[in-house]
């Protein structure tokens, strides 16, 4: 059985972990070019980790311009089999102050111009979206979050947004309307590309703000934001933390339905599809398409 091996995508914070052990920073080639960061591989009660800084260390790469085919591809690369997704996001519901972990369960997506498949011209694969996280791996979350008492959501629509402005008065209106739960820039498509690519997907949204829309709190700002994202970093890491030994001695992760989102994806018939896509797509889809190799 393949071993499980938890991916973190996340800022700066979360690899500063105690107990990891055995850590390299890892710089990984992928056909889409260069992910964020180097990722750092590592070990933690035994168990493999590999954490890739979604915006760099330092966080030096806007929500728009992050590779997220790379990332996607290079943590896969590695071995990773399931990825959690730590981000920030504002609240836009009056139950979910700052400071609530959000296990989120659904998308909206509004970004506009981002790469959001690995598949393209010469080899076309639609997979199913509609339930775009892995239900097993927030139950994991959700469990770990229980237990240490977080105040947490079991389920929500993430709004994603292009950014890097925060949203008009107007926009965030419409989006409480839509029945959105909370609203950030980075979730999509890495949810979409992280299905393409058979991984367990899910996302841990840590509120930081009330967005614009609650009347005291209409103004957004970066140093209230940061306020609110280093009280949530302890508990984001004793969250990976206890992840990490859970996913690792899951005998049900190698059978989620997850691992094999491609099953019945690829439309481009055998005999016609670019050879030169194929070659690139064997780390992603390797396992439907079959090796090139001799």
């Amino acid at each position: 059985m393949t071993a499980q091996v938890l991916g973190v995508l996340g800022g700066s914070g979360l690899y500063e972990l105690p107990g990891l052990t055995d850590t390299a920073w890892v710089t990984v080639d992928t056909p889409w070019g260069a992910p964020s960061d180097q990722l750092l591989a590592g070990r933690l009660n035994g168990a493999q980790l590999v954490f890739l800084p979604r915006h760099g260390r330092g966080h030096r790469v806007p929500p728009g311009e992050v590779n997220y085919r790379a990332n996607i591809a290079a943590l896969k690369q590695l071995g990773v089999t399931d990825v959690l997704s730590v981000s920030a996001v504002g609240g836009l519901r009056a139950d979910l102050p700052p400071g609530t972990f959000v296990v989120v369960d659904q998308f909206i997506d509004r970004t506009v111009g981002r790469a959001s498949s690995f598949f393209g011209t010469g080899l076309v694969a639609h997979v199913a979206m509609a339930r775009p996280t892995c239900h097993r791996l927030g139950r994991h979350v959700l469990a770990q979050l229980a237990a240490q008492g977080v105040p947490h959501a079991d389920g929500g629509t993430y709004l994603a947004m292009e950014g890097p402005q925060f949203s008009t008065l107007a926009e965030s209106r419409m989006y409480r309307s839509w029945n959105c739960d909370v609203i950030g820039m980075t979730n999509q498509p890495e949810a979409k590309l992280a299905r393409e690519a058979e991984l367990c997907y899910a996302s841990v949204a840590m509120v930081t703000d009330f967005d614009c829309w609650h009347p005291q709190h209409d103004s957004v700002t970066v140093d209230a934001i940061v306020k609110v994202l280093l009280g949530n970093a302890d508990t984001a890491r004793s969250l990976v933390a206890a992840l990490t030994g859970q996913i690792t001695g899951d005998s049900h992760g190698a059978g989620c339905a997850c691992r094999r989102a491609l099953d019945h994806a690829l439309i481009t018939a055998p005999a016609v599809r670019d050879p030169a896509m194929v070659a690139k797509l064997q780390g992603i889809a390797g396992r439907v398409l079959g090796s090139t190799g001799p």
